[in-house]
């Protein structure tokens, strides 16, 4: 056995997507046309940059109100696919009930190691803390949501000491997050398929896992994973939201039913599901989006 049970095929199976949902490009092909509605008919500023790199970019979601809440998703694909331009769609769950939206684009493996990319994730939020005002934000309401490979960094960004890594920002910058059928033992992902591009080190491992990059201080978070995805990602994220919880601080954890590990990411384009309403729940929205 190679790990918790399985063998590397065993392994595999539990976090290859595409084999277990040959549906997976009817999900994809809808986000693709979804996202390109709503970048044309939303006021969006695209492609905005917070870093040098070409791959550094943000897309930014306004909403009417002014000071409000921001929301900062993080996409999937395993860090080695997808970009932020296909998850546009998420500004319908949560433009309309009052948060302003931040799309995070970074580097793909093998261009860049996960170490890069949570330091992008982490510049993006910074980049947001300092500008949200310009697009009628909140600097001191940002909130953080992702979803797979997503969900890890989500809980990287919750995990961040701000000023270690740059001594201007507010110790607590993030105030509450959502990880989504996230990845928090990356062993498991250093033993298994992903790695054939990620190249996931022990050292990295032990450095950017999230249950073992547990803060002093964290923020209120949701762990989120849906009723039908793999016996893998339900223990991720049992083991994970067991650790938050063991060093006290605030934690909600859900089991849509019915979810499997494409259709959650998609609940998130609707402002009614239960899992976009306990997020505007943490951000201090209400759940009915014709907010006056």
């Amino acid at each position: 056995m190679l790990y918790r049970g399985y063998d590397k095929p065993g392994l595999d199976a539990q976090y290859f997507m595409r084999a277990r949902h040959p549906d997976w490009e009817q999900w994809f092909t809808k986000w693709t046309a979804w996202s390109e509605r709503v970048r044309s008919s939303r006021s969006v500023k695209s492609d905005l940059s917070f870093g040098n790199h070409p791959d550094e970019k943000i897309d930014v979601y306004h909403t009417r109100y002014n000071r409000s809440p921001v929301h900062v998703f993080i996409h999937g694909g395993y860090w080695q696919a997808m970009n932020k331009k296909d998850f546009s769609y998420v500004a319908d769950g949560f433009v309309d009930a009052g948060a302003a939206l931040v799309v995070v684009n970074y580097t793909l493996a093998p261009a860049a190691d996960i170490d890069e990319i949570v330091r992008q994730c982490r510049a993006a939020l910074a980049w947001t803390w300092r500008n949200a005002s310009s697009f009628g934000g909140d600097p001191d309401r940002i909130f953080v949501s992702g979803h797979s490979a997503g969900g890890h960094l989500t809980a990287m960004m919750a995990s961040t000491d701000w000023r270690a890594f740059d001594k201007g920002l507010p110790a607590n910058l993030v105030k509450g997050g959502c990880a989504i059928s996230g990845l928090f033992d990356l062993e498991a992902m250093r033993l298994c398929y992903v790695n054939d591009k990620l190249k996931l080190t022990l050292d990295q491992v032990a450095r950017q896992s999230p249950i073992h990059a547990l803060p002093e201080n964290g923020p209120p978070l949701i762990v989120a994973v849906g009723a039908d995805e793999t016996a893998e990602f339900h223990r991720q994220s049992d083991s994970y939201a067991a650790q938050w919880l063991a060093k006290g601080f605030p934690l909600q954890t859900m089991r849509p039913a019915g979810l499997n590990h494409y259709s959650i990411v998609d609940a998130l384009g609707n402002p009614r599901h239960e899992l976009t309403r306990a997020i505007l729940a943490q951000m201090g929205l209400p759940e009915d989006p014709t907010r006056t």
